[in-house]
C-alpha cells in the first residue's frame, strides 16, 4: 500500500519554547543536561531520517528518549521511523505513547490517525474505526481521517458479514456430515441385515438338503434354473439400492462456487511528519 508522506519542518520559536515547558514540568527529575543531550540526539536522528536511514534514525530517537522519556518529538519521530520500515508492531505502541504525550489537539489527532492506519494494515478494522473517531474528535476538519473512517467502517461491515457466512457454512457442513454419517449407518445396518439373511438362507438350504434327497435332481433341471434366474433379475427401470446411494453421495458432495473478492481502496493521507527542535 503506497503511503504519502508529508514532512513538516518546524523552526525554533517562542511558541515552541512555551510548548516545551510542560515537558520539563512533567519530568522534574530530568536534568537540564539530559534535556539538552536529548535535543542533540533528536537533531542527529532527523539528519538520518532525511537521508532515509530510518534504522539509524530510530536508534538515535531511542537514545533521546532514554535521556528524556517524556520527549514528545522524539517519540513521534521514532514512530515515523518504525512506520517507514514497516515495523508496524513496534510503531503502534510508539504512536499510542505519542498520543498521550501530545500537548495539542492537532498532534493528538495526527497520532491517532497514524494509529488507525496501522490497525488498517493489520486488518483490525474495529480498532481502526475507534482510532479515526478519536482523531476526528481532536481535529473535526481533517478530510483524510474522515475518508479513512468511512473506509474502515465499510471493511469492518464486510468482515463481520464474512464471519457470519463462515458460521453458516460451518453449520451446513455439520448438517451434511451428520446426514452422510446417518446414510452410512443405514447402509451398514442394511448390509449387516443382508449378511444375517444370507446366513439364515444357507442354514435353511443345508437343512433342506437333508430333508429333500431329490435336490440334486433339481439342479440338473434346466427349466427350474432359468426360472430362478428370472426371479433374481431386477425389474426394468428400477434402480438398485447401491446405485441410489452413489447418486445421493454425488449430490451431497457438490461444492458451492467461491465468491469474487472485492478489492479494498487505499488508505489516504498518513499524518507522518518530522518534528524538529532547534
Amino acid at each position: 500500500m503506497k503511503k504519502q508522506l508529508s514532512l513538516f519542518f518546524i523552526g525554533f520559536c517562542s511558541l515552541m519554547l512555551a510548548q516545551n515547558k510542560p515537558e520539563q514540568a512533567q519530568q522534574p527529575k530530568v536534568s537540564k543536561l539530559a534535556i539538552a543531550q536529548a535535543r542533540t540526539l533528536l537533531r542527529a536522528g532527523n539528519k538520518q531520517f532525511e537521508a532515509k536511514n530510518y534504522g539509524e534514525a530510530q536508534a538515535l530517537y531511542k537514545r533521546a528518549l532514554d535521556k528524556n522519556a517524556a520527549y514528545g518529538k522524539a517519540s513521534f519521530n521514532m514512530g515515523n521511523a518504525m512506520y517507514l520500515q514497516k515495523n508496524y508492531k513496534d510503531a503502534l505502541p510508539q504512536f499510542e505513547l505519542d498520543a498521550k504525550l501530545a500537548t495539542s489537539k492537532i498532534d493528538k489527532a495526527e497520532a491517532n490517525h497514524n494509529i488507525g492506519n496501522l490497525q488498517m494494515e493489520e486488518k483490525q478494522y474495529s480498532k481502526a474505526v475507534e482510532a479515526y473517531k478519536e482523531a476526528l474528535r481532536n481535529n473535526p476538519k481533517d478530510d483524510d481521517t474522515r475518508y479513512n473512517l468511512a473506509l474502515a467502517q465499510k471493511l469492518l461491515d464486510k468482515q463481520l458479514k464474512n464471519q457470519d457466512k463462515n458460521k453458516d457454512k460451518d453449520k451446513d457442513k455439520d448438517k451434511k456430515d451428520n446426514k452422510d454419517q446417518k446414510n452410512q449407518d443405514q447402509k451398514n445396518q442394511k448390509d449387516k441385515g443382508g449378511n444375517d439373511k444370507d446366513k439364515d438362507n444357507d442354514k435353511n438350504n443345508k437343512d433342506q438338503d437333508k430333508k429333500d434327497p431329490n435336490k440334486d435332481q433339481d439342479k440338473n433341471n434346466p427349466n427350474k434354473n432359468d426360472k430362478s434366474q428370472q426371479k433374481q433379475q431386477p425389474k426394468e427401470g428400477q434402480m438398485s439400492p447401491d446405485k441410489m446411494q452413489q447418486l445421493l453421495e454425488a449430490m451431497n458432495n457438490e461444492e458451492k462456487k467461491t465468491q469474487k473478492k472485492m478489492n479494498a481502496k487505499r488508505v489516504k493521507g498518513d499524518k507522518t511528519k518530522l518534528e524538529k527542535d532547534w
